[in-house]
Parts: C-alpha cells; structure tokens; sequence
C-alpha cells in the first residue's frame, strides 16, 4: 500500500441511491481505520479502463449492478463461489491481482438467520437475474438445494438454469403469472424483483416466511401482506448490511466488524431515501 488513506469505492450505473458508502465508512470509523470510500458512476464501457487506473492506494471495490457478470473476464481470480454462481459483487486488489468474490449469498443466509430462518423446507425465488443465482446458493447453504423460480419471460432465465447447474441445485422455471394464479407456496419466498414489480401478485404470497430484496421503498407490497398473514419478513437492508459486513472483513483482513455501528448507519432518517 502507498502512503495516505487506503482507498475502496463501490461502482455501478446508477450508483447515486447506494447506501454502501454509509455503511462501509461507519464500519471504518468503529475499526479506527483511516480509509476513504466513495460511490464511482460506472457502466460496463468504463470498467476496464477504471480498473487499470488504479494504483497501490486501493484495496478493493464493491460492485451493483450491471457490473457483477462483466466484471468476470477483467479479474486475475475469482473463488469457486462467485463462479458458481456467476457474479462478482467484491474486488479485492492484492498483490497477486485482482481476485472476485461474492458475499451476496453470506447476505442472504446472514439477513434470514437473524430473523430466525435457518432450515427452509420449500422455496420460490421471484426473478432470474444475478440476484436470484445468489439466493439459490444460499438456499443451498441453507440445506435446500431446490426451488421454484418464477421469471417474467421464460426465455432469458438462462442465467439462473446455469447457476443451478453449477451449484448443483434443481430448479423448476415457471413464469411469474404462476404466482398471481396459483400463488407463490412455499416455507420460504426470495424475491429478486425490482421496487413495484412484484406489486400486482402481493396478496397471492403463501409462505411463512419472506425475504424482499428491496430496501427503499419499504414496506412493500408484498412485506405487507405477509406481515399481515403473520410471516416472518425480512427486507433487503439486512441483506444489504451483512454482504458489506463480508466485504469489509474480505478487504480490511480484520474479523472485528462493527455490525451494529453499521446498521445504525442506515437507521438514521433519511438513510435509505434513495
């Protein structure tokens, strides 16, 4: 490392709303570390060009959207989980390169353990994308290595097919109309979905338990109907908060990660407005 402040950032387009600022500098602060972190607009186009401009002062990056797959062919290594589940959402800069991880499924399996969901006997996961690969690992970890995963079209849920093969998960892809006709059964819902999209078959949500990927604005429609059916719900916040807990424990070495200085970060009014 160079002299000065270590430096980390999260990158993304758009990257203005990410909370992972607040709650990675909180986690600094309570660590006594003299380390700068900021939010980088970045698209896929910049990537390459970001990453070869940076120096000794950089310890890593933590990447949204819709850098998490394009990331992949630019990194030295990448852990056996990410690959599995084909997404990189951490970068660490070491010596020997530039190495992926992904601490999205310890988000996951983290959020739902705190609310008391350890052992899941059924599930659904609403979405196909990056985020829904991470949830079927985590409900691999979770002793579950099957789901039901409900997709808008039926034609691009390539990406979640692959993930389940590598993981060695079994998957039944149906479209998301299942959901408002059948309802979504299951011990346990994961919806992947973006803010609003998942509005229109809310009341249809049977399942004991719900993890909603969606932070702001929160509740939605659906936490509000399960909530109401006496369900455990947990929403993305808590998701969000622990994968950054794994990053900075990844890119600091340290294990002391001050969890609750970080989740009061994004308590504070205002915090999640974006």
């Amino acid at each position: 490392m160079s002299d000065g402040p270590v430096r980390a950032a999260v990158l993304g387009s758009p990257i203005a709303h990410s909370l992972s600022p607040l709650l990675h500098r909180a986690a600094h602060r309570g660590m006594g570390l003299d380390w700068t972190y900021s939010a980088v607009e970045c698209a896929e186009p910049g990537l390459p060009g970001f990453l070869r401009g940076l120096d000794s002062s950089w310890a890593g990056l933590s990447l949204t959207m819709p850098l998490k797959r394009a990331v992949i062919p630019l990194l030295d290594s990448v852990s056996d989980l990410a690959r599995a589940v084909g997404g990189v959402n951490t970068v660490l800069l070491r010596e020997d390169g530039r190495h992926g991880e992904n601490t999205d499924v310890h988000g996951i399996v983290a959020a739902l353990g705190e609310a008391g969901v350890t052992a899941p006997g059924s599930a659904v996961v609403l979405g196909g994308g990056a985020t829904a690969c991470s949830a079927l690992a985590a409900l691999h970890r979770l002793g579950l290595p099957e789901a039901v995963v409900l997709v808008r079209d039926r034609s691009r849920a390539t990406l979640v097919e692959e993930a389940a093969e590598r993981l060695g998960s079994r998957i039944s892809v149906r479209p998301l109309s299942f959901a408002e006709d059948a309802g979504a059964r299951a011990e346990l819902v994961i919806s992947t979905l973006p803010a609003g999209a998942a509005d229109g078959f809310a009341d249809a949500l049977r399942c004991e338990g719900l993890l909603d990927v969606v932070y702001s604005p929160w509740p939605t429609r659906s936490a509000v109907a399960v909530a109401a059916l006496g369900g455990t719900v947990v929403g993305g916040l808590s998701m969000l908060l622990h994968q950054a807990a794994a990053q900075v424990s990844l890119m600091t070495g340290r294990t002391d990660v001050p969890v609750e200085l970080m989740r009061q970060a994004v308590a504070a009014p205002g915090a999640a407005g974006g």
